[in-house]
């Protein structure tokens, strides 16, 4: 990965966006969803009644020969595509369930993956709250690297713009995502059972009661939990002694509606981990946030005898990181996966 081909793309996909911006008068995320679809078609600028005019449309073509993203590490692509949604959260002003996960928490979920799939030659992933794909091709791209067979991808997200721009991620690295535009929870997910799920959960209450109630971790009294809801359903999806990895809020078993979740988690699953990220990464302590590990009952799956519990070390302090993921991966050989 080379960090002169993400700045030649970004600047690319900015300057053109900017342009297209201007001329169509729409947001800059739209504008970007719409320069990226021509990068893809072959850099064909799309015309409609005359608009972009000639003038813009030639700019934009001179602007897409400067680079050749076919030719780029899928890892450069997805951080040009991170940097544009950066600044199209900024510009447009969009909500903060569409913040993408940073690529440093990224990783360290595709670390721990990494070991629990690693003499698997194929593998099927569900996000089911997919956003802008950041999170799912970080995971897919690491596991490509590591076991260099199928990796197929399934990402789902009720936001048109945010699946507009998962899609065109997946097209631009060459990764193998189905993007289904639906609620995952109101809706059945219409996938096969996957190998993995990952996710960074949103957090909050789900609107519609009447969706929630058909989920074990439903609240008993008003809105229920998004983030439990989504764990439920979530492993429905994963196939039996396989893994769930959550981004969830540390203070996830610190809420009255916890006892409702705990309850389905012990017919369901074994809570393998929680690891608490560093504290510094967030506003205040109420929005820390945890990796947490799951493991579906069944096929042989059992607890681990020792739960990985901890939180991380600063990750500016660069040996204690390096020790406690070598604690981690440690644990990941001796107990987790011990047969």
């Amino acid at each position: 990965m080379t960090e002169g081909n993400t700045t030649a793309l970004f600047q690319v996909f900015d300057q053109s966006t900017k342009a297209l911006m201007q001329a169509l008068d729409i947001s800059y995320l739209d504008a970007f969803i719409e320069t990226a679809d021509n990068m893809i078609d072959n850099n064909t600028v799309r015309v409609e009644d005359g608009i972009p005019s000639e003038k813009v449309v030639k700019e934009l073509v001179d602007l897409y020969k400067t680079v050749d993203y076919k030719k780029m590490d899928a890892p450069s692509i997805r951080r040009a595509i991170q940097m544009v949604m950066i600044k199209a959260i900024k510009v447009d002003k969009i909500q903060s369930t569409h913040q993408i996960t940073p690529d440093t928490i990224a990783y360290i979920m595709g670390y721990l993956i990494i070991r629990l799939y690693k003499n698997k030659t194929k593998v099927s992933i569900l996000d089911p709250v997919v956003g802008s794909g950041n999170l799912l091709t970080a995971v897919m791209n690491q596991l490509h690297d590591e076991i260099h067979e199928e990796v197929k991808g399934y990402g789902v997200d009720n936001d048109d713009s945010m699946i507009s721009v998962a899609s065109i991620s997946a097209q631009m690295q060459g990764l193998d995502i189905e993007l289904i535009h639906q609620d995952s929870v109101g809706d059945e997910i219409m996938i096969p059972n996957v190998d993995l799920v990952v996710a960074d959960l949103p957090i909050g209450y789900y609107p519609i009661d009447e969706n929630a109630k058909k989920y074990k971790t439903h609240a008993e009294n008003g809105h229920s939990y998004v983030h439990h809801l989504l764990l439920e359903q979530s492993i429905s999806y994963l196939k039996d002694g396989e893994f769930g990895v959550f981004l969830v809020p540390s203070n996830l078993f610190q809420t009255p509606e916890a006892k409702g979740l705990l309850s389905w988690m012990q017919d369901n699953v074994y809570l393998q981990g929680i690891l608490n990220l560093p504290k510094e990464l967030f506003l205040n302590d109420s929005a820390q946030k945890a990796i947490m590990i799951l493991q579906k009952h069944g096929n042989g799956a059992k607890q681990a005898d020792k739960v990985m519990l901890g939180e991380f070390p600063s990750f500016k302090d660069t040996n204690a990181f390096q020790k406690f993921m070598a604690e981690i991966v440690d644990w990941e050989e001796k107990d987790l996966l011990k047969k």
